[in-house]
């Protein structure tokens, strides 16, 4: 989501203030009483150069409190579970945080209502995370632990989409055992759909 706004070359020190200020007001005032004015004026940059990066304050809050944090190396467990485990750990610890929990669901609501926005969150945040587990699914492939790949964005939604939901729309007190249980049930779904799309139809059955 760091995709140039406006075609002028961007200053990485201009970033990096921007960025900071926002963590650091998110922190102090929270989210909802979060304004533009206050970020550019804590960094000491227009407002001009905050909009030539982000759509609005939801987007800009967004890269500062998750975005810009890159994805954790991949824990190589040498399982399907035990990686999807890891994995979805260290998203809970950043999806559940306070800053996110206020963000969340302003930035759900923007990205209903902006194609621009929604274009950059599809092709930036969420296309890593599906890279990632693009290279979880390949590595349990080549254990023989799946029949086959599966595709990244229904692994993705099995086990983050559901970590999101129980978090941002059911407010469900999710808690490390639940986070276990997350990833055992989307290991099996995984495993499932693998065995469905390579396996052998004599031994898939249809679903009812």
């Amino acid at each position: 989501m760091k995709g140039q706004r406006g075609g002028r070359p961007r200053d990485s020190r201009v970033d990096h203030n921007i960025l900071q200020a926002t963590r650091e007001l998110i922190d102090e005032v929270g989210y909802p009483a979060l304004t533009v004015d206050q970020v550019a004026a804590h960094a000491g940059v227009g407002k001009a150069a905050i909009y030539r990066r982000y759509a609005s304050k939801a987007e800009m809050a967004f890269v500062a409190t998750m975005h810009e944090q890159p994805l954790p190396p991949l824990a190589g467990t040498g399982s399907l579970h035990g990686d999807l485990l890891a994995l979805v750990r260290t998203f809970h610890v950043r999806m559940a945080a306070p800053a996110a929990r206020q963000l969340a669901p302003a930035l759900i609501s923007e990205l209903a209502v902006n194609p621009e926005l929604n274009t950059r969150f599809q092709d930036t945040f969420l296309a890593a995370e599906q890279a990632a587990f693009a290279e979880i699914i390949e590595q349990a492939v080549a254990r023989g632990e799946l029949a086959g790949t599966i595709d990244p964005a229904m692994a993705h939604l099995l086990l983050l989409g559901s970590l999101a939901s129980a978090l941002y729309i059911l407010n469900l007190p999710v808690d490390d055992p639940m986070v276990t249980d997350l990833a055992a049930a989307a290991t099996a779904g995984i495993t499932a759909l693998a065995d469905r799309h390579h396996g052998d139809p004599g031994e898939a059955a249809e679903p009812r």
